[in-house]
């Protein structure tokens, strides 16, 4: 069942699994630049059957930079840059909605990962590394490290740092492969947790990479 509504300033998309419960993994999906809080609902047949899925949509309208009728996460400059303030903003927002997440769902999750495709994947990356701590796993679906983006300190507290899957496709012309093995060596000289997947496709997610994300969450990866 897909249930529409608006939080903290978003608007939102859920997929409640038949008999979720209390302590149930919430996993809250961004998606990618010019598009909408639908468009990731399709990945909710490839996940473990008790986990909650939300999808918020983002705050900039995609058209007045160019992007189409959709919306947008931050306002893309080039390569690994973008304006500050843009992301920010959705940073901001983020927070409330994620602090909401009980009321959002209907129920007090478990273990809350944010991820997200391109535009979506750079946003969720950018939250983890800023909020340390909060996230029990951050995806990176084909997103950057963004140049603005400070690192936790090397030496952070066990449990303070927020682990991270990092997919990406490897003839991506859209986000070069070349940005995610830049942003990857950035993580791990930070010291932070990683585990990093090149897929032989384009700017875009298969399945195998979802199944890996998820086996990453639950320990296997």
């Amino acid at each position: 069942m897909i249930v529409s509504g608006s939080h903290a300033g978003l608007d939102y998309d859920l997929h409640l699994p038949a008999g979720a419960n209390d302590g149930a993994t919430a996993l809250v999906l961004l998606h990618g630049r010019g598009s909408h809080k639908g468009d990731l609902q399709a990945m909710a047949p490839a996940l473990p059957a008790d986990w909650v899925l939300v999808t918020p949509q983002a705050p900039h309208p995609g058209a007045d930079w160019g992007y189409g009728p959709g919306w947008a996460w931050y306002r893309y400059v080039q390569e690994d840059r973008l304006e500050p303030d843009t992301l920010d903003r959705s940073l901001e927002l983020l927070d409330g909605f994620l602090a909401a997440l009980d009321g959002v769902t209907g129920l007090s999750p478990g273990r809350v990962v944010l991820g997200g495709f391109s535009q979506g994947g750079t946003t969720s990356l950018a939250y983890a590394l800023t909020r340390p701590g909060r996230l029990a796993a951050t995806l990176n679906f084909s997103g950057f490290l963004a140049a603005s983006v400070t690192l936790p300190a090397r030496d952070a507290p066990d449990g303070s740092v927020t682990p991270v899957f990092w997919g990406h496709g490897e003839r991506d012309a859209n986000i070069p492969i070349g940005l995610a093995v830049r942003g990857r060596a950035s993580l791990e000289r930070a010291g932070i947790p990683l585990v990093a997947r090149d897929y032989p496709i384009g700017h875009w997610m298969t399945p195998e990479e979802v199944h890996d994300a998820v086996a990453m969450v639950e320990g296997g990866g």
